[in-house]
C-alpha cells in the first residue's frame, strides 16, 4: 500500500504537502532507475521521520555509517534496512529507526507510505516511510560498530543554497548536501532534493555547482585527492 495513512488535514501543518503528494507519487517522482522483477529485489523500507524544535523549525532525523561497514560506509541515510519476514514497511522503518538510533517507536506517528525504490548497488527495493516525530526521544549511535552519528538536521539548513550542490562519477550526477559536519549524496541525497520540493521548503540553488565526488569527499574529510583527470603524484 502506497499513499497516506491518515487524512492530510489530520497531520501537522507542515507536513501536509508531503503527505498529499504521496497520494500521486510514483518511482519517477524520485528516480530514473528501473527496478527488477520483484522475486530478483530484497525488501527495506528507511523512516523520512520529521520533527519540530521551536528554535530551529522542522528538521529531519538523519545517521552516518560506520567506517568501518563492508558497505556504504561513511555515508548518510535515512535510518531503515532490509525486512526482516512478515514484516510490512512500517514495521521494519520503525524496527531499524530503534535499532540504529534509539528513536523510541511511541514517540512516532507514521503518516504515509511511498512508492518502492529500486537502489542498484545494494539490490534493494526500498519503501520510504513518512513520520512525524509528536513525542520526540533521545537518540544515540546504539551501535558505534554500524553507525557514527545521529543527528536532527533542520530543513532549513538542508534547503540553504550555501549548502546545496551536485556531485558526479562516472556519468552518474546527483544532488547533494554539506551541512552540520554531514556530507549528504547518493540514495538519500536525491531522496532528500525531491522531498524539499514536495514539501515546499526548497529556495533557488545553483545547480551547475557540480563537484566530482571524491574530490567533494576528501575536501570535506580534510583529505588530499588528485584533481579528476590528473595523476597523483
Amino acid at each position: 500500500m502506497t499513499g497516506p495513512l491518515v487524512p492530510p488535514h489530520e497531520t501537522p501543518e507542515f507536513l501536509q504537502p508531503l503527505v498529499k503528494a504521496s497520494e500521486a507519487a510514483d518511482p519517477a517522482t524520485f528516480t530514473r532507475v528501473t527496478g527488477p522483477p520483484s522475486a530478483a529485489a530484497r525488501p527495506a523500507s528507511v523512516l523520512m521521520l520529521f520533527g519540530e524544535t521551536a528554535e530551529a523549525g522542522p528538521d529531519v532525523l538523519l545517521l552516518r555509517r560506520a567506517d568501518t561497514l563492508g558497505s556504504h560506509a561513511g555515508q548518510v541515510a535515512f535510518p531503515g534496512g532490509g525486512a526482516d519476514d512478515g514484516e510490512d514497511a512500517v514495521t521494519t522503518a520503525l524496527r531499524e529507526a530503534e535499532e540504529e538510533t534509539g528513536v523510541a517507536p511511541a514517540g512516532v506517528r507514521p503518516l504515509a507510505v511511498f512508492p518502492e525504490l529500486y537502489v542498484p548497488v545494494s539490490r534493494f527495493v526500498v519503501t520510504p516511510v513518512l513520520a512525524h516525530w509528536h513525542r520526540p526521544s533521545p537518540v544515540r549511535p546504539v551501535d558505534p560498530a554500524e553507525t557514527a552519528a545521529v543527528a536532527r538536521v533542520p530543513l532549513a539548513e538542508l534547503a540553504d543554497p550555501a549548502n546545496r550542490f551536485q556531485v558526479e562519477k562516472r556519468g552518474w550526477r546527483g544532488p547533494a548536501f554539506s551541512v552540520r559536519g554531514l556530507f549528504v549524496w547518493g540514495f538519500t541525497g536525491g531522496l532528500l532534493s525531491v522531498l524539499l520540493d514536495l514539501g515546499g521548503w526548497a529556495t533557488e540553488w545553483d545547480r551547475h555547482n557540480v563537484r566530482d565526488l571524491d574530490v567533494a569527499l576528501a575536501e570535506h574529510e580534510g583529505r588530499a585527492v588528485a584533481p579528476p583527470g590528473r595523476a597523483k603524484e
